[in-house]
């Protein structure tokens, strides 16, 4: 029998700020209201590619499972040994799989520490602040902000003439700065400016992102979607009058129904039974306010168990980040867009041995190469929109990453 490596959990049992005990500018992180899994240094990782690139991930995980020793005195949602990953958009590109050394938990109070190896309990320090000079160079990403209003004008042609319902179409941006760019106070002003966001880093993609494509806990799952977008004044009373306009406005109303619609089918064949709220509520973000539904399900174990990969499969991509008919807009895509998307728009998250856990979509992003960042925003477009609208929209979506950027 081949030598298996010790795997252990245990409890810590005090309330951690997760975000400040990253030890190193390579972190793993998914929290949400300073709950979540932080994880550091790499006891095994992988790129996989293709159409069946969520089947790989799962035969990859449960190999390394195998060769591991589990000791779990918490068991609780998250412990034990964890894959972090995060899928491309399109299959064609590279997804990144990390298994960390070390795990850090934190869920309603409690707090855990999870560790691969036989050494003793890791010694859990605050990381250090990085500074990085915030002085950022601009510039444009793979088209001008006016050749993407164009390829916007290109798809609301392609809509009326009843090509597509829906498609989602992203720009970039891309900013460079003199010294190597440390993502923790990144995630730290975004977690501190978009408490409500789920602040996720994976492999240099770090972004805080509003939509949780996947939960998977003991057969329930649950995906929030969002479509619909509005800018904040920052003034009270106007926004509300805004969320009213949003949440009555047939554009808006229309995206948002694509996108529920083909989360809610993607889940079906999954589900004994689904919830699907008649009327999406208004999520309120520090710079926008988004159309939201909570999608749930009761998992049917029977004949065979479902996973995380199982479901990620059915749900990517949903319309909210491609369109409606997805194979239709995924060309129209490809025609217009004119950009690799590589891991924006895809599934990030965490998945543990049992095949449960949270995965949402890379919004709000951006990728780190050394000292360059790209940046990326899209927004649906569906036969009401306007390629001016659509253009400020994509620029309140850049805004939560330039600001975290900012205030390094």
């Amino acid at each position: 029998m081949a030598h298996l490596t010790p795997v252990t959990t245990a409890r810590l049992g005090e309330h951690l700020p997760l975000l400040q005990l990253l030890p190193d500018a390579r972190p793993l992180t998914w929290v949400r209201r300073g709950d979540g899994l932080v994880g550091w240094g790499v006891h095994a990782t992988t790129t996989v590619t293709g159409s069946n690139r969520f089947q790989q991930a799962r035969e990859w995980w449960h190999q390394e499972l195998e060769k591991l020793a589990v000791t779990d005195s918490v068991h609780l949602y998250g412990t034990g040994p964890i894959l972090f990953a995060s899928f491309s958009f399109s299959s064609e590109e590279e997804s990144i799989l990390v298994i960390p050394k070390v795990i850090v938990g934190m869920r309603a109070e409690q707090s855990w520490i999870t560790w691969i190896g036989n050494g003793p309990q890791p010694e859990l320090l605050e990381g250090a602040d990085s500074v990085v000079p915030g002085n950022y160079t601009w510039r444009n990403g793979t088209i001008t902000s006016h050749e993407w209003q164009a390829q916007v004008a290109k798809a609301i042609d392609s809509i009326q003439r009843k090509r597509i319902d829906k498609v989602v179409l992203a720009r970039d941006l891309n900013g460079s700065t003199a010294e190597p760019i440390d993502p923790r106070s990144i995630l730290r002003n975004l977690a501190a400016e978009y408490p409500s966001t789920w602040t996720f880093a994976v492999a240099g993609l770090v972004g805080a992102t509003p939509e949780l494509l996947l939960r998977l806990n003991r057969a329930m799952v649950t995906s929030r979607v969002l479509a619909g977008t509005i800018s904040r004044t920052g003034d009270d009373e106007k926004d509300l009058a805004l969320a009213a306009s949003l949440a009555r406005s047939s554009k808006d109303l229309e995206e948002h129904m694509y996108a529920v619609r083909s989360v809610a089918e993607s889940l079906a064949p999954f589900c004994t039974s689904t919830n699907v709220p008649d009327s999406p509520f208004v999520l309120h973000l520090a710079n926008v306010m988004h159309l939201a539904t909570d999608v749930t399900g009761a998992i049917s174990e029977f004949p065979h168990h479902v996973d995380a990969f199982s479901i990620l499969e059915k749900l990517h991509p949903s319309a909210a980040v491609c369109g409606t008919p997805t194979e239709m807009a995924a060309k129209v895509i490809e025609e217009l867009e004119g950009m690799p998307r590589g891991r924006y728009a895809g599934p990030v998250g965490w998945v543990d041995a049992r095949g449960d856990g949270e995965l949402g979509i890379a919004l709000r992003c951006g990728q780190i190469f050394d000292n360059e960042i790209r940046l990326f925003a899209g927004c649906g477009i569906v036969a009401g929109s306007d390629p001016g609208r659509e253009l400020a929209e994509s620029e309140a979506k850049f805004a939560p990453m330039l600001s975290a950027l900012e205030k390094i």
